[in-house]
């Protein structure tokens, strides 16, 4: 993330320049926009259950909410989340200006990530369907398949690139911070931690539930260290994981090290425990474990994307930015006298 717009000294804080432009107007317009977003979030929670009601429908099979419970958790925290940071926009409040920064910057990178995967994975998924037609399945027009996979390209740009930039830019501007500190002078809960630290903190937090809520799926299926492991074994590692980001969470925004030091450690073994495990399985291995349907996972193994050693890799270059922003925001913790 960008020094210039992620604040770094917790604490110390200066009156708003006097030579700031009011971006009151902009806090408004903004926060409704936010709000907005979180209604949209909120719609996916019953579209997800209606297309579970559906799907059940077509294989006869009764519908398994258990699949779509993080899905439900995700957007439903997400709508809880936006629309109470558009009402703190609107009111100017220090804090929603620092949390609409974090929650801009990870959405514009996380946006970065999935749209760069997209052109990557949908020609593959494309290019599995047939060019030919059969008696029950007309032939799909090149041309057509070009369109929607721009279509879903751009959709995707916009939705996950540009929208989040357009937040980041306004606000992370001076002129916007000094608004927010004018209209809401007294120091908040945001102000005690470097915001790069604080994004950290805020990952770890939301990561700990969905930690939690996997068992509860019946999917509890984790790799360790070339095997996987299901069942009890399997949850309760993933409520060990769940303690493990609570406490790092915690210790973080506390700037302790020892948070910083647990929260590495824990990172560098699951990125072992990863690399070895799909050195040796492949990641369909991993779908049967957790009861996944045999024709979807016959169209996992069609695209060609996560068989072999593909997961590995995956693994090692989403672990290595992760190890180097911790690297990054080591320097804002508290040192032993």
């Amino acid at each position: 993330m960008n020094e210039q717009n992620l604040e770094t000294s917790p604490i110390e804080l200066t009156p708003p320049s006097a030579g700031y432009k009011n971006r009151s107007t902009g806090l408004i317009v903004f926060g409704i926009l936010t709000i907005l977003l979180g209604c949209v979030c909120a719609l996916f929670v019953p579209l997800m259950i209606f297309c579970q009601v559906m799907a059940a429908k077509v294989t006869g099979a009764p519908p398994n909410f258990s699949t779509i419970l993080p899905g439900v958790f995700l957007y439903g925290i997400l709508a809880v989340v936006l629309v109470w940071l558009g009402i703190g926009s609107i009111k100017a409040r220090r804090w929603a200006r620092a949390l609409m920064l974090i929650f801009s910057w990870s959405w514009l990178i996380t946006g970065i990530v999935m749209t760069v995967g997209m052109a990557f994975w949908l020609p593959k998924v494309f290019g599995n369907v047939p060019s030919t037609g059969t008696p029950g399945r007309p032939a799909v027009p090149s041309a057509a398949i070009r369109m929607m996979l721009l279509s879903m390209l751009v959709m995707s740009t916009v939705t996950f690139v540009i929208l989040p930039s357009i937040w980041t830019f306004f606000y992370g501007s001076r002129h916007v911070k000094a608004t927010c500190e004018a209209r809401n002078p007294v120091p908040c809960w945001t102000d005690a931690c470097p915001l790069p630290v604080l994004a950290c903190s805020l990952w770890l937090i939301f990561g700990a539930p969905m930690m939690l809520i996997t068992p509860l799926t019946g999917h509890a299926v984790m790799p360790f260290f070339g095997t996987f492991l299901t069942g009890m074994p399997g949850a309760m590692l993933y409520l060990a994981g769940a303690a493990v980001l609570s406490y790092g969470a915690w210790a973080l925004y506390k700037l302790n090290r020892r948070g910083w030091w647990l929260i590495f450690i824990a990172l560098c073994a699951f990125f072992i425990s990863n690399i070895l495990t799909y050195a040796r399985h492949d990641v369909t291995e991993l779908y049967r474990l957790m009861g996944y349907p045999k024709a979807q996972i016959e169209q996992i193994q069609k695209s060609g994307i996560f068989t072999g050693n593909h997961m590995m890799w995956v693994s090692l270059f989403s672990t290595l930015p992760i190890m180097g922003y911790l690297i990054f925001i080591e320097r804002f913790l508290r040192r032993k006298p």
